[in-house]
């Protein structure tokens, strides 16, 4: 896990947004055999108790050769240009106020991004290059978690599908990305992935109604997403899961630590 351990409780926006924590905590192996992959380039990485946007954790996708491969990326895909334009304005009224020389093409090239974690409005212009078979991927999980916004307290309900937390995968895109992530880290060249949503079954509406990730539940809905059908064939994979699927596995905890054996 990375060295800071939970910063983005500190953002009460991106607490109370959909779906932006989740944990892996099977074994590289294991996860490679579930999603059928032949490589894994991080095959030693630890469980994920915790996984924040901009963690970098396993994804699956088909490489340049067509055998699908495990790689990690970071969680956050890029954000739409006016987010960034926005951004670069405030930061140059700032500087402008304080009677700073502005190179506006410049401080926009350097605008920091944090990036989008969940995807929802697949209609959108800015998401439709990243629908087609080369840039969708699995998201490797064995819970996830949402605050509790019906009941007010926002306390962390963690959702799997039993108590032993099976592998399971989300339904995800991604892509390479040469952008400034954070200040201190300046330009960066990554690959970065999202998660798509879609509104929110039974189990999860019971205390976060907004939407639920998009969960693909067998190997011929995985193989589907990872295939060269082109985005109307597999448009109805953005479906919630049937009321029941789920279960409460863990509450107000910021990590999802214990697999029952």
């Amino acid at each position: 896990m990375s060295q800071n351990r939970f910063p983005l409780f500190r953002n009460a926006l991106w607490l109370h947004s959909v779906c932006n924590l989740y944990a892996m905590n099977r074994g590289r192996a294991e996860i490679t055999e579930f999603v059928r992959a032949t490589s894994d380039r991080n095959h030693n990485q630890p469980p994920l108790p915790g996984v924040y946007p901009d963690y970098a954790a396993p994804v699956v996708l088909n490489g340049e050769d067509g055998a699908r491969t495990m790689r990690d990326m970071r969680w956050g895909m890029p954000s739409p240009k006016n987010v960034v334009l926005d951004a670069a304005k405030k930061r140059a009224n700032k500087l402008r106020a304080k009677g700073g020389a502005v190179d506006f093409a410049e401080l926009l090239r350097m605008e920091p991004d944090k990036g989008v974690t969940n995807i929802r409005n697949v209609a959108s212009a800015h998401w439709r290059p990243w629908l087609g078979p080369k840039n969708r991927c699995l998201v490797p999980f064995t819970s996830f978690s949402e605050p509790d916004q019906v009941g007010g307290s926002l306390t962390q309900i963690w959702f799997a599908f039993d108590d032993k937390r099976p592998p399971a995968v989300f339904a995800g895109v991604w892509t390479p990305w040469s952008s400034v992530r954070k200040v201190k880290e300046g330009m960066v060249d990554l690959e970065v992935f999202g998660i798509l949503t879609t509104e929110a079954n039974a189990d999860v509406a019971t205390y976060h109604a907004k939407a639920m990730p998009v969960i693909l539940t067998d190997a011929a809905e995985r193989d589907l997403w990872l295939s060269d059908a082109p985005w109307p064939e597999v448009a109805h994979l953005q479906r919630p899961l049937s009321d029941g699927a789920l279960k409460v596995v863990a509450t107000g905890v910021k990590e999802d630590e214990t697999i029952p054996g």
